[in-house]
């Protein structure tokens, strides 16, 4: 019994922190201050409250990798980009073959 106290302590740290950070317009039921509020003033209850009622469903949200020009990001632009670079690697390779070709050729003669 005496590890309750820590235990209660880490489970409210843990859920202080979870309020902190987590995003304003994704708190559920109550604003992000109230649950801060609650989880400060009843610590055991407001940290499982917090997790069981309160907390964002799922984990946070991955926001897409854009590059901020919306004429890059066309499915389009990227299969041109995608092809282009394709045809250059096949080139690179062709022309290391026909060195390495020639190298061989060249020893061996």
């Amino acid at each position: 019994m005496p590890y309750l106290g820590g235990i209660v302590f880490l489970i409210w740290v843990a859920a202080l922190i979870d309020v902190i950070i987590a995003d304003e317009f994704r708190v559920r039921h109550l604003p992000k201050v109230a649950w801060v509020l609650i989880v400060i003033l009843i610590p055991l209850a407001g940290s499982l409250v917090w997790f069981l009622v309160g907390r964002p469903e799922g984990g946070a949200p991955v926001p897409p990798r854009t590059t901020g020009f919306p004429e890059y990001e066309r499915p389009e632009y990227k299969a041109a980009i995608a092809a282009r670079e394709e045809e250059e690697f096949r080139r690179r390779v062709r022309e290391r073959a026909e060195a390495q070709r020639r190298r061989a050729e060249d020893d061996g003669e």
